[in-house]
């Protein structure tokens, strides 16, 4: 038996971080930034939440550079303002701009660019980076031409597949999950702002690669690709999972397809008598700050018996999305 939606919800709206309050709002009780609710929450969230007070800890201010690469895990900016556009964080910030400059100008550094080799007709990059950049650009208010060449770059080198891989070998001819999801996730972004026909069938091909799977399955076997994919986790960062899939084609619209049916009875099987969702896998640290794999935000470690309030916003997200739940409050 299950606490009542209404509970698992007062519950996070009560939470002491008020960023849980703040994504809760916007994901499961689909409140806007100009709501009461969540202008009260603006109002404070630097002074008042911990884990946005450690993110722009690490974040660079104008004219200071930073002591580690942008692309540092996980506490380069690459990182955080990815976290920064999946919290909802309200767009227009002008104190991001530093990052989104480092972030930026790494990207679509030329150097970095000719880097990427074409083999067999492929173009073979890490495009969950593009993705990344493309989608933190976008929901964080800093749209201008930089966006338009990172979708341009992931439109014209999507694999035939549907999805993008930045395996060298010349054989490889399968997308990559871990490179996939982000770029679909960002141009989806993409399209809300841009409706160009190009975009919509790109989506569409990188929706159909992780359908025609079920999420999780091989095409040969009908067997589990990686158990660790079934893994509840916030944040994945990088790494492929499940719920992070659910999560991006919900956003898409496309939850509701019969093939993502396996992947949302596992999920629901998950669910805690308390109505919330465990954190099963974390790929940070906040032990070390000089170690690697730090995060200057407390995600919460992992427990398999208590609910883990990002994770369970996402999945609440998920299944009402889904039409697996109702949510009244």
């Amino acid at each position: 038996m299950f606490l009542s939606t209404k509970t698992i919800l007062k519950n996070l709206l009560k939470a002491k971080n008020s960023l849980i309050q703040l994504k809760t709002y916007l994901k499961l009780l689909d409140l806007d930034y100009a709501s009461k609710e969540v202008k009260r929450i603006l109002a404070k969230l630097k002074e008042e939440s911990p884990t946005i007070r450690g993110i722009f800890s690490y974040l660079p201010k104008e004219g200071t550079s930073l002591p580690y690469h942008v692309y540092s895990k996980f506490q380069g900016p690459h990182w955080l303002l990815a976290i920064l556009a999946d919290v909802g964080y309200p767009p227009g910030d002008d104190d991001l701009q530093p990052s989104i400059t480092l972030e930026m100008n790494w990207l679509l550094d030329k150097k970095r660019w000719k880097r990427k080799p074409m083999i067999e007709g492929r173009k073979r990059f890490c495009a969950s980076q593009e993705g990344v950049g493309l989608f933190a650009a976008l929901s964080l208010g800093f749209i201008d031409q930089r966006c338009h060449l990172l979708a341009e770059r992931l439109i014209q080198f999507q694999w035939e597949d549907g999805g993008w891989n930045c395996d060298k070998k010349p054989k490889a001819k399968n997308s990559s999950y871990h490179e996939s999801l982000w770029p679909l996730r960002a141009l989806n972004k993409y399209y809300q702002n841009f409706k160009t026909e190009r975009t919509r069938a790109t989506i569409k091909k990188a929706i159909e690669l992780f359908l025609k799977r079920e999420l999780f399955k091989s095409l040969h076997t009908g067997e589990v690709i990686d158990s660790k994919w079934l893994l509840l986790s916030y944040p994945s960062y990088w790494h492929y999972n499940v719920l992070s899939a659910l999560k991006v084609l919900a956003e898409c619209n496309a939850i509701n397809d019969k093939r993502c049916e396996a992947a949302l009875t596992l999920l629901e099987e998950k669910r805690l008598p308390d109505g919330g969702f465990p954190k099963e896998l974390r790929y940070c640290q906040t032990a070390s700050p000089t170690k690697r794999y730090y995060s200057p935000a407390d995600w919460q470690a992992v427990n398999k018996k208590k609910a883990n309030p990002w994770v369970t916003i996402d999945a609440l997200f998920v299944l009402k999305k889904a039409k697996k739940i109702t949510i009244n409050y």
